[in-house]
């Protein structure tokens, strides 16, 4: 996003980053910029569709230069501002409505959102509203209507806290080890991160998160047998419990994953995959419901493969506190926790990262 957000080139290669696709897809054609946007071979297959739809019809001119509905696309013009408010699934994906939310301000009549269904991912919603009050923009959201002003952004000064979907690992490794105590920097248990959710799902798993001179330090306490969650809010954390429950011999009856398969990956059939590596599996019940089965007995070692997908390495690598573990293509972190196995490494697993 850095790089890309101000970048003079007409073709924008996000790479495999979905969140910025879709903000800068909003961006560029509400900023009447010509721009291509592409990215990897997966992103070429994730759906696009509802917030091209809601932006042309807001007033923007996007093409599709492959499949209607995915990327590759051009942003040609914006003509200028036709409608007010804008109907979007709330269900599909927040990082559109996120998208629509922080250039509402730029519109010329600001702009208000009515979420249809049911709303998912709602604490990336409240998020972007706090950020975006941060820079001098109130947006007001009751109920499923998000209303945003006309209002010039103000400069403000801004410290990005720690993020919560790395730090969920770490919980991992603490649930995991025989013994642990880990202290993680700039983050807070106040925190509007929807992953900050995986506080209270670690408590079941066997993991204490209290904060101490200004860090959060985790230490390992006593699991349940059986747990039950809902990550209709909280979708990246799926993966890293998923494992966690296997390898500790918890039951986890999970709702909340529908999203899952248009992720970097189909992280559903992924995690199914995988996890009978270690004797466990993730049973489909119903179109919103999973139970997931741990294990019996871990073998001593086993190779996992991450399907070009950060989480799915990194949801993994924790059982190297319990087993010999393998990890394919370990360079896909780079996406969101670059320095992941040099962190690791220093935590005292031996980690090699070949391939």
């Amino acid at each position: 996003m850095l790089r890309l957000v101000g970048s003079p080139e007409k073709t924008i290669n996000v790479e495999d980053a979905g969140t910025t696709m879709r903000f800068l897809t909003a961006y560029f054609a509400v900023a009447g910029k010509n721009k291509i946007l592409t990215g990897t071979e997966r992103m070429m297959e994730r759906p696009i569709a509802l917030l091209v739809d809601a932006l042309r019809e807001l007033g923007a001119t996007i093409n599709y230069l492959g499949k209607d509905g995915y990327p590759p696309h051009e942003t040609l013009g914006f003509a200028g501002q036709r409608v007010s408010t804008i109907r979007i699934r709330g269900d599909v994906s927040s990082q559109y409505i996120s998208a629509l939310m922080m250039i509402g301000p730029l519109l010329p009549q600001g702009l208000t959102l009515e979420l249809t269904g049911r709303i998912g991912s709602r604490p990336y919603i409240d998020m972007t509203a706090a950020i975006m009050s941060h820079f001098g923009v109130p947006c007001s959201m009751s109920g499923n209507i998000v209303t945003i002003p006309h209002q010039p952004y103000r400069a403000a000064d801004f410290t990005v806290e720690s993020d919560w979907s790395a730090a969920s690992y770490w919980f991992s490794f603490a649930s995991l080890a025989t013994t642990a105590s880990i202290s993680l920097p700039r983050i807070s248990l106040e925190s509007l991160q929807g992953d900050s959710a995986v506080v209270d799902i670690m408590k079941s798993l066997g993991v204490t998160a209290s904060m101490h001179n200004g860090l959060l330090n985790l230490t390992k306490t006593n699991k349940l047998e059986e747990i039950k969650w809902d990550f209709t809010h909280c979708p990246d954390l799926a993966q890293t419990i998923a494992v966690v429950c296997a390898a500790r011999g918890v039951k986890g009856h999970f709702t909340g994953l529908e999203s899952l398969r248009i992720k970097e990956t189909d992280r559903i059939a992924a995690l199914q995959n995988e996890l009978r590596k270690i004797n466990a599996d993730l049973i489909e019940n119903s179109a919103e419901s999973w139970t997931l089965i741990p294990s019996e007995k871990l073998p001593p070692t086993a190779r996992f493969a991450t399907y070009k997908d950060h989480r799915m390495a990194m949801a993994f690598a924790p059982l190297s506190a319990i087993m010999d573990v393998d990890i394919e293509s370990p360079a896909v972190v780079r996406k969101s926790y670059p320095n992941f196995w040099n962190d690791i490494a220093s935590f005292g697993v031996p980690v090699t990262t070949e391939g």
